[in-house]
């Protein structure tokens, strides 16, 4: 009789911190994958789904990372990941060396890059992990996800990743997955803006809106942003799936990186300076497919306020974590 395979090595065991709209259901998955989740956000409301999802909530940052293997931060911008990792109750200052430290939250190259320094003088590895695919991505674990660093932490993170996402893929050395993400954000932004004209186009036609993106959705102009967005942009409901306050943050990324390295993106400016004005005109707490509501401000289309916006002052007052 053959002996018996050893055993599978057990999972290793995770603290997650930020657990707003992309982070709550990411470790959800991990925890439905069979891993130990520890996590630790700003808001209770987040503690208490993480608990009712069979995670631990942790008080700190500290006491989240404190026995971990591997820590995960999915947070709103470079601050708020330099104030996680760097202070004094934070992830360097608590995690044990040789922890992997992944950070999926869409910061700058240069966050990036300044984190695996640090993190290495402790003997903490790291990667960069961000991701795409939107509330709905993550919710589904279909998130594409971009990771920059050493091929063999992206390797041990592997198995992780693919609870998460179904398009995994090792882009180069630190901060080129945030390049990557960079680089995303503007493809999205271009295609929600152009999709958001199109929409107005249509409708001041006379055109049938469902049908023409029935037919635009089957040909060329077909995308996972006119499919994903469909809805929005056909009820005028713009629950934040993505916000704009979000996609504002990553427009500054993708043109202050391509400036550094001399790369013209002139639509990109463009569509950073539409984003910056929906904004300013109080559509910040709104998904990004909200940018038709700026598209009808142009086009003279007037609508009484909060019309379309069933998101309206519950996006607007409640700015969770990622």
């Amino acid at each position: 009789m053959s002996p018996l395979p050893p055993p599978a090595p057990p999972l290793p065991r995770i603290a997650w911190i930020g657990l707003g709209i992309m982070g709550l259901p990411m470790a959800s998955n991990l925890l439905k994958a069979g891993y130990a989740v520890t996590g630790h956000t700003l808001e209770q409301a987040g503690l208490d789904r993480l608990a009712a999802a069979g995670g631990t909530p942790a008080p700190s940052v500290a006491a989240a990372v404190r026995g971990a293997d591997v820590v995960v931060t999915m947070l709103p911008a470079s601050p708020e990941v330099e104030a996680v990792a760097h202070g004094a109750d934070g992830v360097l200052a608590h995690a044990a060396p040789g922890t992997l430290f992944i950070d999926m939250s869409s910061v700058t190259p240069r966050t990036s890059v300044g984190l695996a320094e640090a993190a290495a003088r402790k003997g903490i590895r790291v990667l960069d992990a961000p991701v795409s695919g939107g509330e709905a991505g993550a919710v589904e674990g279909v998130l594409s996800i971009m990771a920059g660093g050493e091929q063999a932490d992206f390797e041990r993170a592997l198995p992780l990743f693919r609870a998460l996402g179904t398009t995994v893929v090792l882009c180069g050395p630190h901060g080129a997955g945030q390049t990557v993400k960079a680089a995303n954000q503007l493809i999205v932004a271009a295609n929600i803006q152009a999709c958001a004209e199109a929409v107005v186009f249509l409708e001041k036609s006379g055109v049938n809106l469902e049908a023409a993106l029935d037919v635009l959705g089957g040909g060329l102009a077909g995308s996972a942003v006119l499919s994903r967005k469909r809805h929005n942009f056909l009820s005028r409901h713009y629950p934040p799936g993505f916000r704009i306050d979000l996609h504002h943050k990553d427009m500054g990324i993708v043109t202050d990186a391509a400036r550094a390295v001399g790369a013209a993106v002139p639509v990109g400016a463009l569509v950073a300076s539409l984003v910056a004005a929906a904004r300013a005109q109080g559509d910040g707490g709104l998904d990004h497919s909200a940018l038709l509501r700026g598209v009808e401000r142009l086009s003279g289309i007037e609508r009484p306020s909060g019309a379309g916006d069933k998101a309206g002052a519950g996006a607007r007052a409640g700015r969770a974590r990622r």
